[in-house]
């Protein structure tokens, strides 16, 4: 979907960037594959240490973050459609994972490590960093990343 004109290299390295923010969301669900990988831990700890000094050093970090992205790059005109979009997709991943850490918190309290909990965390962990990546990649290419019913509404959001 490329609806709005160009996207020049200041474009496409924001919306590149916007998505670190969504893959730190994803990070508790990683622990207990990113305790068997400590490599993999140090890779995304060491990419991700800006954002993570963000949500280290603000009291109400989530709330904070989603408030200035919304309304000082959702909401701007001035700002482009594809950043615009990329952002809001953003957003959209981070409330999604917020629902799923509530639903986890309900459906398997207490439970440390069960097998099953495992195994949904690394799924939805793996599945997080998969659905990043490829938002990534398509951003730096200038291209819209398409994901089912989060683009439809990210882009209603822009319109």
């Amino acid at each position: 979907m490329n609806w709005r004109g160009y996207t020049d290299a200041k474009d496409k390295i924001f919306s590149t960037l916007v998505y670190l923010f969504a893959i730190v969301r994803f990070l508790p669900f990683g622990d207990f594959l990113l305790r068997e990988f400590p490599p993999l831990r140090q890779l995304l700890y060491l990419l991700l240490s800006p954002v993570l000094w963000i949500y280290d050093s603000l009291p109400l970090s989530d709330f904070i973050v989603f408030l200035v992205l919304y309304f000082a790059v959702v909401r701007n005109p001035r700002i482009s459609d594809f950043i615009r979009f990329n952002t809001i997709q953003t957003i959209l991943i981070g409330i999604l994972l917020y629902l799923l850490g509530l639903v986890f918190q309900f459906i398997f309290p207490g439970l440390g490590g069960g097998l099953l909990v495992e195994t949904l965390s690394n799924t939805i962990f793996l599945g997080g960093l998969a659905v990043c990546f490829y938002s990534m990649v398509q951003s730096a290419l200038g291209q819209y990343a398409e994901i089912p019913t989060i683009s439809d509404a990210a882009y209603s959001q822009i319109r």
